[in-house]
């Protein structure tokens, strides 16, 4: 059979990347969601991070998106050069005032060599008269450009290559007005201006309108004048906002540059634009923008450090770019939610950062709504919560993970070598043998003869015959007591303290339904936790180490229980509180003797009411080895010292083989 052969190519958006799965997302949000205890704090980190896919597929986060904005704004800034806007116009000024010397000096020379005195002398009075208004001419552009064009060139050459950048010049600012704005970008007319500007009196009028408290004509307006706004706004509001994004971003180009560029280009707009209504409709409305968002970013400015000379129009698609990036970021910026990159335009982040990053933008707006229409996630007061579905795959995530680090060898199932009778199914069968209970198992009796080759109806032979096993029926009830003092996420060993929490119940609820397990958290007190609480448990911001106020919670939920009784601590530290005489908790470090002695006096009533403790010491301290000796002592307990890492290990190969051990003892 021939080997079948694979092409990989780089995604480029078109291929299909890998499908968000609900359960995966949840594994994926598990760590921060048990960490923090808040599905929304752990979405947000998930934002930020992005995922990665079983097979190597990557989604970008917002951190990494991000930076490649920042990027790609450092790489337009180091490329261009803003002063460039100046140097082209002055270069060909210098140009054509070199030109017109040139000229008058050539006609100098042919009246000398007339021989005629008076053409000469006319010539020589004339040469000196107008290089004197050119060596009067002002040093800026904006006053060159208004003294040569009151001057009278002698040069015809001069003087239509000054008209032609006069031309060239005022078509460059009357479309860096146009699309300042307009979105359209397109090439601009003379009646695209003229529209332009009726545009700006009537969206001019409309806000004068909503100040005097009217109802303005938006839908009118837009039908007149929706062509300048291609991002088709809905309302008034979103119009106003887009305008105000591109006014401040051309602010920021004109605060980019230097207080005497920027004199410069105002002079020359008024010079060069006749139609000074244009320029006041601008301004108004730049006026009245600046109080309606006075957070754009209208003080924005750049830094440009690189070799390439922008011109007029250049320098006006740059800021537009330099603009977009810092829309986009400050959307990014201020996602709180998954919801909320819906509102982010993915055209937009395409173009500027690839169809990638747009595509990672898609599915992360829609993270929040898988894990909704999956059941795992709910909607409470405005913000998501785990539902009984979610809990139980976190718990069963958490079990998971704990279970792949264990040898299989060590952890096996829990089932017997022998097999009971009259107990707990097993839903595990075997061949009849003489002297077995007759417990047949139907299915598997009947699935037997037919694969011998009997049809209906059926004839049943000895062989045929499978019994169900059985397991003597034994309950055990379980208090983990975890430890939510500061010390646990200093150390970093919260989170493997939780997830084993998780996994203990899970491991409970699914192969040990008929056992007890209750939930004490304690630091400065202790207190009782639901199932449903764990999740968003979070450590204590007290100082504190509480186990005689745990203990006593602890044998409260037992009393009432049947069964083997246990108490599972997990701790990183000594006891360093108890309750005293008048109630209240009191701390202590080092701890003083009445708190080990209170806690002491817990630890004697559990053993006086059958109720073994096992504790499990992350990271001991030589103070903590000492207490839990003298604990394990007086309650013939047993102590593990144990780490982040092999707690899981530990804790659940200890709890299934106590399991195994009251079986057998129940024989």
């Amino acid at each position: 059979m021939p080997r079948p052969r694979f092409r990989y190519s780089p995604w480029d958006g078109t291929q299909s990347g890998f499908d968000l799965d609900e359960f995966d997302l949840l594994e994926e949000l598990s760590d921060d969601l048990l960490y923090h205890g808040d599905v929304n704090s752990a979405l947000r980190e998930l934002l930020q991070r992005g995922l990665s896919g079983p097979d190597g597929e990557r989604l970008q986060g917002l951190r990494e998106m991000l930076e490649r904005l920042r990027e790609r704004r450092q790489e337009l800034l180091d490329q261009y050069d803003l002063g460039g806007v100046y140097d082209e116009i002055a270069d060909e000024l210098h140009q054509i005032v070199d030109d017109e010397r040139t000229e008058l000096q050539r006609q100098v020379e042919q009246a000398d060599a007339s021989g005629d005195e008076r053409r000469q002398e006319l010539a020589r009075e004339a040469a000196a008269t107008r290089n004197a208004e050119l060596d009067m001419l002002p040093a800026d552009l904006a006053g060159q450009v208004g003294g040569l064009q009151r001057y009278e060139f002698t040069s015809a050459d001069a003087a239509q290559r000054f008209e032609e950048l006069m031309d060239r010049l005022r078509e460059q600012i009357a479309q860096q007005t146009f699309e300042q704005m307009s979105g359209a970008m397109s090439q601009m007319t003379p009646e695209d201006l003229s529209r332009m500007k009726d545009m700006l009196a009537e969206l001019n009028e409309m806000l004068a309108q909503r100040a005097a408290g009217e109802e303005p004509d938006f839908d009118g307006f837009m039908e007149r004048h929706g062509d300048f706004f291609p991002e088709n706004p809905q309302t008034l509001d979103e119009l106003l906002e887009i305008m105000a994004q591109r006014m401040a971003a051309t602010q920021a180009m004109l605060n980019s540059m230097t207080p005497a560029q920027r004199d410069q280009l105002r002079q020359l707009s008024e010079q060069l634009l006749e139609d000074m209504d244009l320029n006041w409709q601008v301004q108004q409305l730049g006026s009245h923008l600046q109080g309606l968002f006075p957070d754009a970013p209208w003080d924005e400015r750049y830094d440009f450090r690189g070799d390439d000379p922008l011109g007029l129009t250049e320098a006006q698609g740059v800021g537009q770019q330099l603009g977009q990036l810092d829309q986009l970021e400050q959307a990014l910026r201020g996602a709180v939610d998954p919801g909320a990159l819906a509102e982010v335009d993915l055209d937009r982040v395409r173009e500027l950062l690839g169809d990638q990053s747009a595509e990672s933008l898609r599915q992360l707006s829609e993270v929040s709504q898988r894990l909704f229409d999956s059941g795992l996630v709910e909607r409470r007061e405005g913000r998501l919560e785990l539902t009984a579905r979610g809990l139980r795959r976190l718990g069963q995530n958490a079990l998971a993970e704990l279970f792949r680090k264990l040898d299989r060898d060590r952890m096996g199932s829990h089932d017997l070598d022998q097999s009971g009778f009259g107990h707990e199914r097993s839903f595990q069968s075997k061949p009849y043998e003489w002297g077995d209970s007759f417990q047949l198992d139907l299915p598997a009796t009947v699935r037997n003869a037919a694969l011998r080759g009997e049809t209906a109806p059926m004839r049943l032979h000895p062989d045929d015959f499978e019994i169900e096993q059985t397991e003597h029926v034994v309950r055990s009830s379980t208090v983990l007591m975890l430890d939510l003092s500061m010390s646990m996420p200093m150390r970093g060993n919260f989170l493997p303290a939780k997830k084993v929490a998780m996994a203990l119940h899970t491991l409970i609820a699914m192969q040990y339904p008929r056992d007890y397990l209750g939930l004490v958290a304690f630091s400065e007190t202790a207190r009782i936790l639901t199932v449903d609480q764990l999740p968003e448990a979070s450590w204590d911001y007290v100082y504190g180490t509480n186990m005689q106020h745990a203990f006593q919670l602890a044998r409260q939920l037992l009393r009432g229980q049947s069964g083997t009784k246990q108490i599972l601590m997990i701790t990183d530290g000594e006891p360093t509180a108890h309750i005293n005489a008048w109630g209240e908790p009191e701390f202590h470090y080092p701890p003083i003797r009445a708190t080990v002695d209170a806690t002491l006096l817990e630890v004697g009533r559990c053993t006086r009411e059958g109720i073994t403790i096992n504790t499990f010491m992350l990271d001991p301290d030589p103070s903590l080895q000492h207490f839990v000796e003298q604990m394990t002592r007086l309650n013939q307990g047993r102590a593990f010292f144990t780490s982040p890492d092999t707690l899981g290990d530990y804790l659940l190969v200890d709890f299934i083989e106590q399991r195994r051990e009251l079986i057998r003892s129940r024989r």
